[in-house]
């Protein structure tokens, strides 16, 4: 039985709309697929990141810019992390709405390490 009240629930879990746990976070990074291959749906923009993720590997340079786009829920996080993984480099990670000043965003990029991956999720909420 699930309960509302958290003076009734005692030891079972509450579902809610707060933040996850590490627990949650450690769970939903070990079932995230972390190659291509592992990726299931998207068929047509898998088979697009293969092939730019393979001409950069054979040319040994980093991947061309890449923008991901469309609602909640598609895989865009995942891909990025994907990305990262088969280029075998490190995944930089931030969020629109924290980039508040110019310097924010030069002090992302000045510390990026060759070839690092740099994902800005809500870029449209970037500020001008």
């Amino acid at each position: 039985m699930l309960h509302t009240d958290p003076l009734q629930a005692g030891s079972e879990r509450l579902i809610s709309a707060a933040p996850a746990g590490v627990q949650e976070d450690a769970l939903e990074r070990a079932l995230r697929p972390k190659r291509l291959d592992e990726y299931i749906g998207q068929t047509k923009i898998r088979e697009q990141l293969d092939i730019f993720v393979a001409a950069a590997r054979a040319r040994h340079e980093s991947l061309d810019h890449v923008l991901l786009f469309g609602p909640p829920g598609l895989g865009k996080t995942t891909l990025a992390h994907i990305v990262a993984a088969e280029m075998g480099v490190n995944l930089r990670q931030t969020s629109g709405p924290v980039l508040e000043r110019a310097g924010d965003l030069a002090a992302i990029l000045s510390n990026l390490e060759p070839n690092d991956v740099l994902f800005i999720d809500e870029i449209h909420r970037l500020s001008p």
